[in-house]
C-alpha cells in the first residue's frame, strides 16, 4: 500500500487534471440520465396490478388518466374546454357530459348514479375524465398535464397521479439543488469547528463533490433513477463518505510531524495507513446499501446500487484527488490555520467506566418504551396526502372528495367473452361494496335505454378492447386507507368470482400492493443488513461475541430513533421503515468498530479491562463525535427545507439516528465491553494481553 501511496503523490498533478477532466462527460451524462418520479412503477412486474397496467397500454392504448372538477362553467365553455384538452397530444379521450351529447343522448337516459356522479348540481360542478395514451409517469404525460393546466387557466382543478407525479417533480427540480447546498454549508460549518484549518474543509467538500458527480454521472447505465434517489444521494453520500477525508487529514498530520520537511513522503504514509482502514469501514456502509438491493420493490435496488457506488467513489477520490489536492495548496493550508473550536471530549472515559452500572440501567429503562414505540409509529403509504397544500394536484383531489364525495378510482379489467348479463351482475356486485360510490363500464354507463349499436367505434374501443373490457369505479375513500385496501379486496374477489383472470388496477390496488410487499422487505432487508454487517465485524475484528454486541448496540439506537415517532405523534412514510435501519446500522456501525479496535489494541499490549476501556473511549470519542454532527449536518438542514416529506422525514430520521448511535455507542458500548470483558477477550483473536499469552 506504500508503494500505491507514493505513485499517488508523484502523479498528483496528472490525477488532478485528469479527474478535472473526467467532471465533465459525467456531468453532462447526469444531465441526461431521466428523473423517474413515479414511487409505484417500482413494484414487481409480475403482479397483477402491474400486469394490468401494461394490458390497458396495449390492449386499450390507454395508460394514465386524470378526473378534472370544474367549477361553475356554461355548458358551451365546458365543451370548447374539454374539445381544446381532446386535441393536447397524447390525450387519447375526454369522458364527460360532452360526450353523452356527442351521442345525442339526454341526460334523462343516462343513469341516475352515473349522472350523481359527474354532476354537481348543488355547487354547480361537474367532472370529467381525461385518458392519456402513455402511462402515469412518461415525460409525455407529464408534457400533457403541463399542457392541460395552461388551457384551464385555474378554471378546472386536475387531479389523479400524473397530476401528483408533475408537481413533484416541479418541486425536486427546484429543491434538489438547495439540497446540496443546504448539505455542503452546514457541514463546511461543523468542519470549520472542528478542524484545525479554515481551508482544509474547501477541498474536503471540492473532493466528495466531485466524486458525487462522478456517481451522478454514471447512473445512466441503469437507464433513470428515482427522484427519492437523485434528492439524497449526493446528501448521503456527503454524510457517509466525510469520515474518509477526516481520517486521511489526521493521519498526515500524525505524518508530519514524523516528516516535518517532506509532506510528500508523509501524504504516502497517509494514504497507505487510510487505504487499510477506510477499506474496512466503508464495506460495513456498503453491505447496509447492497442490502436494500434485495428488496422486490426495486426502489431500494435503484437507492442501493446508487450509494453503494457513491460510497466506492467516495473512497477512490478520498485517497487520489483529496491527497493531490492538500499538497498542491499545502503552504495555504497552512497559513489558515486555527485552533480547534470544539469541546475536547477525550476525558469522559474514566466517568463513563466508573458509572458503567448507570448506563446499563439506563439503557434496559429507555429501551422498554423505545421498543414498543419502535412496534407502534405508524406509516403512510398515500403519495399526495402530504404533499404541500398549495399543489394543483393536492387542490384538486381535495375538491374531487369535497364536492363529490369521491376518492380513489379503481378499474377492472375483464375477458371481452364475458356476456352482458353476467358484465351487469358483476357491477351490481360491486356497487354494493361498501364505499363504491360510482361503477361504469359499456354495459351500464349509457343505460337499457340505449341501443349499443348507436355508440361510436371510438368510445366503444375505450371501454372494450375485444380482448377486454375496462370498467371504471369511483370509491369514496382515500387511496391507501383501511377502507379502501378492504374495499380493493372485496372488489377483487368478486371480480375473480365471474373471471378468474380479471383484475383490478389503478393507483389504490397499486398501494394495497405496495403495502404488502413493502412489509417482506422491511424483513428481509433487516436480516441481510445485520447478516451482512454481522460477518464483516467478524471478520475484521476476528471475534465471535464483538458482532452480537456491537450489532445490538447499533439496532437499539435504531430502535429508540424509528420509536420516538410513536410519542411525537409522527407519522412516517413507508419507505423510512426500510431504509433508515439499513443506513443507520451501515453507516454508524463504524463508531463502534473504531472504539473496539482501540480497545482491542489496548488489551493486547498488556492495559487492564477498565483501563483498556477508559483509554479506547477517551482516544475514539472525539473522532466519533466530528463523524456523528458531519452526518448531523449534512441530512438535518436538508430535513427542515425540503417540502417533500417523504425526504424531509428521511432526512430528520437519519441526522437524528447519527446522534443517537454516537451517544449509545459512547455510553453503552464502553458499559457493555465492562460487563462481557472475559468472554470478549476469550472469543476474540488479538485481544489476550501479551503476558497471558505467554
Amino acid at each position: 500500500m506504500l508503494k500505491l501511496g507514493k505513485t499517488i503523490v508523484k502523479l498528483r498533478i496528472p490525477i488532478l487534471i485528469l479527474s478535472f477532466l473526467l467532471l465533465i462527460p459525467c456531468g453532462i451524462s447526469y444531465l441526461n440520465t431521466r428523473i423517474n418520479y413515479d414511487i409505484l412503477s417500482y413494484l414487481p412486474k409480475n403482479i397483477d396490478t402491474m400486469k394490468g397496467q401494461d394490458i390497458l397500454v396495449d390492449e386499450f392504448g390507454t395508460g394514465a388518466f386524470s378526473v378534472v372538477v370544474v367549477d361553475n362553467m356554461k355548458e358551451s365553455d365546458l365543451a370548447k374546454l374539454e374539445e381544446k384538452i381532446g386535441k393536447v397530444d397524447h390525450v387519447k379521450a375526454v369522458l364527460g357530459y360532452d360526450s353523452f351529447k356527442e351521442l345525442s343522448i339526454p341526460m334523462d337516459a343516462v343513469p341516475k348514479k352515473i349522472k350523481n356522479a359527474i354532476v354537481n348540481e348543488k355547487d354547480n360542478s361537474q367532472i370529467f375524465m381525461v385518458l392519456f395514451d402513455t402511462s402515469s409517469s412518461a415525460d409525455e404525460t407529464l408534457k400533457g398535464i403541463e399542457k392541460i393546466r395552461s388551457i384551464a387557466k385555474g378554471q378546472c382543478f386536475l387531479s389523479g397521479m400524473s397530476s401528483v407525479v408533475y408537481d413533484i417533480a416541479e418541486i425536486s427540480k427546484t429543491e434538489a439543488v438547495v439540497y446540496v447546498g443546504i448539505a455542503a454549508l452546514l457541514t463546511a460549518v461543523i468542519l470549520t469547528l472542528t478542524m484545525d484549518s479554515f481551508l482544509i474543509p474547501v477541498f474536503f467538500l471540492l473532493s466528495i463533490g466531485m466524486a458525487i458527480i462522478y456517481n451522478l454521472g454514471t447512473n445512466f447505465i441503469g437507464g433513470e433513477i428515482s427522484f427519492i434517489t437523485q434528492a439524497l444521494a449526493a446528501v448521503l453520500q456527503l454524510a457517509t463518505t466525510l469520515d474518509y477525508s477526516i481520517f486521511l487529514w489526521h493521519s498526515y498530520q500524525d505524518y508530519r510531524e514524523k516528516y516535518p520537511n517532506e509532506p510528500g513522503r508523509a501524504m504516502g504514509h497517509a494514504i497507505s495507513n487510510t487505504i487499510g482502514s477506510v477499506a474496512g469501514s466503508s464495506t460495513t456502509t456498503i453491505a447496509g446499501f447492497i442490502a436494500m438491493c434485495f428488496m422486490t420493490f426495486t426502489l431500494g435496488l435503484d437507492l442501493g446500487i446508487v450509494m453503494a457506488k457513491g460510497v466506492i467513489f467516495g473512497v477512490l477520490s478520498c485517497v487520489t484527488i483529496l491527497p493531490s489536492l492538500i499538497l498542491v495548496f499545502d503552504n495555504a493550508i497552512e497559513k489558515t490555520r486555527h485552533k480547534v473550536i470544539m469541546p475536547d471530549l477525550g476525558k469522559i472515559g474514566k466517568f463513563v467506566a466508573n458509572k458503567y452500572i448507570a448506563f446499563i440501567i439506563v439503557f434496559v429503562v429507555v429501551m422498554v418504551p423505545a421498543v414498543y414505540g419502535y412496534n407502534h409509529t405508524d406509516v403512510y403509504y398515500d403519495l399526495a396526502g402530504t404533499l404541500p397544500k398549495k399543489l394543483e394536484s393536492v387542490k384538486a383531489n381535495t375538491k374531487l372528495e369535497k364536492d363529490f364525495n369521491t376518492g380513489a378510482t379503481h378499474m377492472i379489467l375483464s375477458s371481452s367473452e364475458l356476456s352482458s348479463k353476467q358484465t351487469a351482475q358483476m357491477i351490481k356486485e360491486v356497487e354494493k361494496v361498501d364505499g363504491v360510490k360510482t361503477v361504469a363500464g359499456l354495459d351500464n354507463i349509457v343505460g337499457p335505454a340505449v341501443p349499443k349499436d348507436i355508440i361510436p367505434e371510438k368510445y366503444k374501443k375505450v371501454l372494450d378492447s375485444g380482448k377486454y373490457k375496462l370498467i371504471m369505479v369511483m370509491s369514496k375513500y382515500k387511496t391507501a386507507s383501511d377502507e379502501v385496501n378492504n374495499q380493493v379486496s372485496e372488489i377483487k374477489s368478486i371480480v375473480k368470482k365471474y373471471d378468474d383472470k380479471g383484475m383490478l388496477i389503478g393507483e389504490a390496488p397499486c398501494t394495497k400492493d405496495l403495502i404488502t410487499i413493502t412489509d417482506k422487505d422491511f424483513k428481509t432487508v433487516s436480516t441481510v443488513s445485520i447478516l451482512l454487517v454481522f460477518l464483516i465485524i467478524a471478520i475484521s475484528l476476528k471475534s465471535i461475541s464483538l458482532p452480537v454486541i456491537l450489532v445490538v448496540v447499533i439496532e437499539s439506537a435504531i430502535f429508540i430513533n424509528m420509536g420516538i415517532p410513536a410519542y411525537t405523534h409522527t407519522t412516517l412514510p413507508f419507505i423510512a421503515s426500510i431504509v433508515i435501519g439499513t443506513i443507520q446500522l451501515g453507516a454508524t456501525v463504524d463508531y463502534a468498530i473504531l472504539m473496539s479496535n482501540k480497545y482491542k489494541k489496548l488489551r493486547y499490549n498488556g492495559a487492564e479491562k477498565k483501563e483498556a476501556i477508559i483509554g479506547a473511549l477517551n482516544g475514539s470519542v472525539q473522532s466519533i463525535f466530528v463523524s456523528a454532527m458531519s452526518f448531523f449536518a449534512a441530512t438535518f438542514g436538508v430535513g427542515i427545507y425540503s417540502s417533500i416529506d417523504m425526504i424531509s422525514s428521511l432526512c430528520i430520521l437519519l441526522a437524528r439516528g447519527a446522534i443517537i448511535s454516537f451517544i449509545m455507542v459512547s455510553f453503552i458500548l464502553p458499559a457493555f465491553f465492562m460487563i462481557f470483558d472475559k468472554v470478549i477477550i476469550n472469543t476474540s483473536l488479538g485481544f489476550k494481553p501479551k503476558k497471558v499469552r505467554e
